[in-house]
């Protein structure tokens, strides 16, 4: 009978064996009371930097509901954190982007894994099979041993003991300075004030900040570009310092010279421009009529719109010989010349015919105009009378015309002598 017993046990446990190789234990059972996860559930991977006590069959939640439980903890031996796979029911509704706690009970109730959407991102996605939270989406509570711990560091030692020096030594730097403190208090007040009313312009003042800091990050490569070549630049400007500074100072000492030069010679300078403002005065008064004094300089006594009329033949001791006619009225009347040009220099009077000059003893009366000489409307003729032309000195001149020049019929024309055939010898 116990050989038969010991056969059926050793047959039970190679089943077991073979069969269960995923059997944990007590971790296997479900344990009653815990949360319905459906026939279909999904699991999900967790990654902690520290479990605590958390341990297999635990519970999942979801704004404090049982959702699901803690199905196995594993080590990842590359970053050595740790790596919980839950089973969670299908119906339960989470963002791909979820995050996970482990938070307790009570005080000093069991472990349980909280999963809840992200509090600070907009939801993404749907969290599913094989999802995993990773390490920066995962955090845990403080425990009690912590806090009675660090309770502990400031209790024994931990500097509890000289909160009663330091409100000593305080009360003791603020005593008698009361108004100075207020008076600090309410400046900082001001300030603190001052810097909400310039909020808008401080956070714009960033926001340009930000976009001159994506400007150059843009540019890194040119500015990493200039800043290697200006290298070998400021080599050069280091190796001629000396140079640069001695033309600095030669530069500075011919600065002062120059100073003291123009105030000595303000007041001569200054006199020199006042002596030659009338010149330049008389120079600009001038200017048409010196204009106009250059176009006979060179053709003197004769304007350059004569040059145009020259004519050429062949004179008698051969070659070629330019000659041109002019027409010349002369004004013999003694009258006339005295009263124009010694008596009446400006103009002024009106000119009186001969006679009426001679019986009068005056020249001309006011009202007249200088240009009109005709000294009234029936004077054209005596003024004619007074007048006469001569023939041109030329016509006497024994030759033969060759050829005219061209447009010699042209009253005006530019300065120039037209070309001339060559004549053999």
């Amino acid at each position: 009978m116990n050989r038969r017993l010991r056969r059926a046990g050793a047959l039970a446990c190679g089943v077991l064996l073979l069969g269960g190789c995923g059997f944990r234990g007590a971790y296997s059972l479900t344990l009653p009371g815990g949360a319905d996860t459906g026939d279909d559930p999904y699991t999900v991977e967790v990654e902690f930097l520290d479990v605590l006590d958390l341990v297999p069959q635990s519970g999942v939640r979801v704004a404090d509901v049982p959702v699901g439980r803690v199905e196995s903890i594993d080590l990842n031996r590359k970053d050595w954190t740790a790596v919980v796979t839950l089973t969670v029911n299908r119906d339960v509704d989470l963002p791909a982007n979820a995050v996970a706690a482990v938070q307790q009970t009570s005080l000093l109730g069991e472990k349980f894994v909280e999963l809840a959407p992200p509090g600070n991102e907009k939801p993404e996605g749907r969290l599913g099979d094989h999802s995993r939270i990773p390490l920066e989406r995962t955090n845990r509570n403080v425990e009690v041993e912590e806090l009675l711990g660090a309770l502990s560091l400031v209790l024994n030692g931990g500097g509890l003991a000289q909160l009663q020096t330091i409100n000593h030594e305080l009360g003791d730097a603020l005593e008698g300075r009361e108004d100075e403190i207020k008076k600090t208090l309410d400046e900082l007040d001001t300030f603190i004030g001052g810097l909400d009313a310039q909020k808008a312009e401080i956070n714009r003042a960033l926001d340009r900040a930000n976009e001159l800091a994506t400007t150059l990050a843009k540019r890194t490569a040119t500015i990493e570009k200039a800043l290697d070549t200006i290298g070998p630049g400021l080599d050069v400007i280091n190796q001629q310092r000396d140079l640069l500074v001695s033309m600095l100072q030669g530069l500075a000492r011919l600065g002062d010279v120059g100073t003291q030069i123009i105030h000595k010679s303000s007041a001569d300078t200054i006199e020199d421009l006042e002596l030659l403002q009338p010149i330049l005065t008389q120079l600009a008064a001038a200017g048409p009529d010196l204009g106009k004094s250059l176009e006979l300089i060179l053709t003197y006594p004769f304007p350059d719109s004569s040059l145009s009329a020259l004519n050429y033949r062949q004179a008698q001791t051969g070659g070629m010989a330019l000659f041109t006619n002019m027409t010349a009225t002369v004004d013999l009347d003694l009258t006339s010349i005295l009263c124009r040009y010694v008596i009446d220099q400006s103009g002024a009077l009106e000119e009186l015919p001969l006679e009426e000059a001679i019986t009068q003893g005056k020249c001309g009366v006011q009202g007249g105009d200088a240009a009109d000489t005709s000294g009234g409307g029936g004077d054209g003729s005596a003024k004619a009378a007074r007048t006469s032309t001569t023939p041109s000195v030329l016509d006497g001149i024994e030759g033969q015309l060759v050829e005219q020049a061209p447009d010699a019929g042209r009253a005006t024309g530019p300065v120039g002598v037209p070309a001339l055939p060559e004549v053999g010898r």
